[in-house]
């Protein structure tokens, strides 16, 4: 038989719906994968018991005839951040574990309809704030690969870092993730798969533990243009438990993909082309470009002017957000408690944030709270919501101009773990080219374009106008058609 753990959402569906195998067999397959690379720590809790009731249930409705789900028998990886009834949600904070929601998120929720089971609940940067995956209370996940010239540990991007390890190392076929600056788009990059951040609000937020309200959105992480669409299918809809949750059809991006461009128009930003990117990123880029033209787009010059002031934008914005969305965890109702001896409420409050936030996390608090603060609420937080403003015009005019926009994903190939670590500003440059899109919620995928000369991936992306899922995936599909990428990490773990 095929070895089940190097099909991808489509192949397994449709496996299971021939009988060219089971549900169960697929679960069995993946579960065993996980449980035998304990090294990556992409898991913070393993569920096998939960993949195997849910094909166990899908060979069943088989059996009896029934119509299955378009994700009838798939196993994903569940991103820390989702709240799953009964099954540890913890965020990658030591202030949220051993949390047990009592519900389940609605996007989660959807997933289980539609057939999929769950492999566990993969490791994340503490709250999705990183972008390395070195933040979480659980340990580091640690990218199933190797750079050529040197054997040590690599960064699988973050926020999503387990999810993106887990589907680049075959342990899982897919799995959810949730991008605020790029956290879905940069750990694609990183590892060689594709994932999209849909258009803000077509999955609903609610059940996600929240970072950045305004900017928070969950979206599928894959191995191949089509698998994304078949999984963002079923993961989005409008929820009226989420107020910004759009009360739009979800589309059939599935049957509607076609890698034709031909009559498109592709623009490339000026503004991208910034001091410091990697030299084989820029490459890679001019590369893609000249995919796109033999998909049959023509390529236009475009500008988006204020560009560079979007990461400092993003680094007000989102961290003031957070500022005012952790302050919910305080010792009281649920989570960690720290009650010193002889201790008041506001003692218990400090030692419990001070036990229970990790650096990284303090950090972004300490700044959302100093710009929200009565003498510098105006000249940070306003002043930043001006600039959001100005990006979103940007890419508005450039969509007068094109149907998608093409860039890099990430300034560089994946690094080290570690090197970053002392250096926030460093880390934040990350970034650079995911946040803009971010801010104007807009819909972005990364795809992978190819190896380096160091033999690590690096990824194109292609962002949309709002409710361009459907250019997106179908640029993404062109791109992937003629990247003919399948290079997969070597097992080491």
């Amino acid at each position: 038989m095929t070895d089940l753990t190097q099909l991808g959402v489509k192949a397994i569906r449709d496996g299971v719906a021939a009988g060219d195998f089971t549900a169960k067999e697929v679960a069995e397959a993946f579960n065993a994968a996980v449980a035998g690379a304990a090294q990556l720590n992409a898991f913070i809790v393993a569920t096998p018991d939960h993949a195997l009731a849910a094909a166990e249930a899908v060979d069943a409705a088989r059996g009896a005839g029934d119509d299955l789900g378009p994700m009838a028998g798939v196993p994903i990886g569940m991103k820390d951040l989702f709240a799953t009834k009964g099954v540890q949600t913890t965020a990658a904070s030591h202030i949220l574990e051993g949390f047990e929601p009592q519900y389940e998120s609605t996007v989660s929720q959807k997933l289980w309809d539609a057939g999929a089971g769950m492999l566990g609940k993969l490791n994340l940067d503490q709250f999705a704030m990183g972008s390395s995956n070195e933040t979480s209370y659980f340990g580091n996940v640690i990218s199933p690969w190797k750079s050529k010239d040197s054997n040590a540990a690599l960064a699988p991007g973050g926020s999503s870092g387990g999810s993106s390890a887990a589907v680049s190392a075959r342990i899982a076929p897919a799995a959810t993730g949730t991008d605020t600056g790029g956290s879905i788009r940069q750990p694609a990059a990183f590892t060689g798969i594709c994932g999209i951040k849909p258009t803000y609000g077509r999955c609903s937020r609610w059940g996600i533990v929240a970072f950045a309200s305004s900017l928070d959105q969950a979206g599928p992480m894959a191995r191949s243009v089509e698998d994304c669409a078949i999984m963002l299918e079923a993961m989005a809809g409008f929820d009226p438990k989420d107020s910004t949750s759009l009360d739009l059809p979800v589309p059939n991006w599935t049957a509607s993909l076609d890698a034709d461009l031909r009559g498109k128009k592709v623009g490339i930003p000026r503004e991208y082309r910034m001091e410091g990117t990697d030299e084989e990123i820029l490459k890679s880029w001019d590369q893609g470009i000249a995919w796109l033209k033999d998909a049959g787009a023509e390529v236009v010059d475009i500008s988006l002017p204020h560009t560079k002031y979007a990461l400092p934008a993003y680094y007000i914005v989102a961290p003031a957000e957070a500022s005012s969305n952790l302050a919910r965890y305080d010792g009281v109702r649920y989570g960690l408690r720290d009650l010193p001896d002889g201790a008041g409420l506001q003692d218990m409050y400090a030692a419990t944030r001070a036990a229970g936030f990790g650096d990284e996390v303090k950090r972004r608090i300490l700044i959302g709270t100093y710009v929200l603060s009565a003498g510098f609420y105006d000249a940070y937080y306003t002043q930043a919501m001006k600039v959001r403003t100005l990006i979103r015009q940007d890419f508005d005019n450039a969509f007068g101009e094109c149907e998608v926009i093409l860039a890099p994903t990430t300034p560089t190939a994946s690094f080290p773990l570690g090197d970053k670590l002392d250096d926030p500003l460093a880390m934040y440059l990350n970034d650079v080219f995911s946040v803009p899109a971010s801010l104007a919620g807009l819909p972005a995928m990364s795809v992978p374009a190819g190896l380096n000369s160091a033999g690590l991936p690096l990824g194109l992306q292609i962002v949309g106008p709002a409710f361009g899922e459907q250019a997106v995936l179908n640029a993404g599909l062109a791109i992937e058609q003629r990247a003919g990428f399948t290079a997969q990490p070597e097992k080491w773990w």
